[in-house]
């Protein structure tokens, strides 16, 4: 069996919160000074003038997993479970508090719209450059060139400076470049969900022809629980800085969905005047195909509604109306007829 493409170790990172005691630069002396002093004219002292402490707030915190060469694995968590600081850490753009990481091979990274580009250079010249920093030669990028141009679909603005692309643009000529420059380990936060949905399909397409046909490691960060599900062998669930699960998609899918919309049983507002005399719902329930009621299914997952029906006077046939939400709030079906009455 093969080693770890990717081992994390005990990872935290912790961050300090309010102005900091230590200040090494003139700069910083003054800067701090003037803001404390304006803040006291105001009236608005922190906590941290007050007692010239720092708060400390801990980001991730003793951080354990390992990903094996070729998976795909999605990252999930709410906002601030600490996501985007591990993608950090692992693209060495800042260092851990505590804990180490052990990457092999080369890393892409795109974490944010521009990352990486440099904004007066052409799209040409930052393909090459980012090439360079990946550690590729003139000759290899050349080679992948127009297969980034394509895949980008930029040709007419390849040569224009990248100030003057949209956000559009910026995120497509990332994409094609980090994963068009064979790297070992592709890292990809939730920059896509700027793209156009065509885009967005075309690079979840690119992710996994790179993980099952090039056999390259890919960790995807995103709150689209359907593009997770398709394309990731495995999960890692965050909460709070802490690994709350690892395994494979559909069980942890199915645990985050279960703490995020695990909320009241449905509730039936009570029927309008016109129909107390005729027909109206008194309980509607989700349930799993064994009977137990559930807050959320997940997709391919059996399941059945039961409904408590009032029914006034004799009907010779009757089709309930109702619309189902997926947790991601798109409207997965809805049904209406008006009953024919006897």
């Amino acid at each position: 069996m093969s080693s770890p493409i990717i081992v994390v170790e005990g990872l935290s990172k912790r961050y300090a919160v309010g102005t900091a005691r230590r200040h090494d630069l003139l700069r910083d002396r003054l800067s701090a000074g003037f803001g404390s002093a304006w803040r006291l004219l105001r009236g608005r002292r922190t906590a941290a003038d007050r007692s010239g402490a720092e708060e400390e707030f801990w980001a991730l915190r003793d951080v354990d997993f390992e990903v094996a060469q070729g998976n795909v694995v999605g990252i999930i968590g709410r906002n601030g479970a600490g996501k985007s600081t591990l993608l950090k850490i692992l693209s060495r753009i800042t260092e851990p508090t505590r804990g180490r990481v052990r990457l092999r091979g080369r890393v892409a990274s795109l974490l944010e719209v521009g990352t990486g580009f440099h904004p007066e250079l052409t799209g040409r010249e930052n393909i090459f450059l980012n090439g360079s920093i990946l550690g590729m030669s003139r000759v290899e990028i050349r080679r992948k060139f127009d297969e980034i141009v394509a895949f980008a679909d930029i040709g007419p603005f390849l040569d224009t400076p990248v100030k003057r692309y949209s956000s559009g643009m910026y995120v497509r000529l990332a994409f094609a470049v980090a994963a068009h420059l064979e790297p070992e380990i592709l890292i990809v936060d939730e920059v896509l969900a700027v793209g156009d949905i065509a885009f967005q399909k075309k690079c979840l397409g690119k992710m996994h022809s790179v993980s099952a046909e090039e056999g390259r490691t890919v960790l995807f960060v995103s709150h689209h629980i359907d593009a997770v599900r398709r394309l990731c062998n495995s999960v890692i669930l965050l909460s709070g800085g802490r690994v709350q699960a690892i395994g494979p998609t559909a069980r942890v899918l199915n645990l985050y969905l279960q703490d995020n919309f695990a909320a009241e049983a449905p509730r039936v507002p009570a029927p309008d005047a016109h129909l107390r005399e005729q027909a109206y719902l008194t309980s509607v329930a989700l349930e799993a195909a064994d009977g137990r009621a559930r807050a959320v299914v997940a997709v391919g997952e059996p399941w059945r509604v039961r409904i408590g029906l009032q029914v006034r006077r004799p009907y010779s046939r009757f089709v309930v109306g109702f619309g189902l939400i997926a947790a991601d709030g798109v409207a997965a079906q809805t049904a209406w007829s008006e009953p024919a009455e006897v």
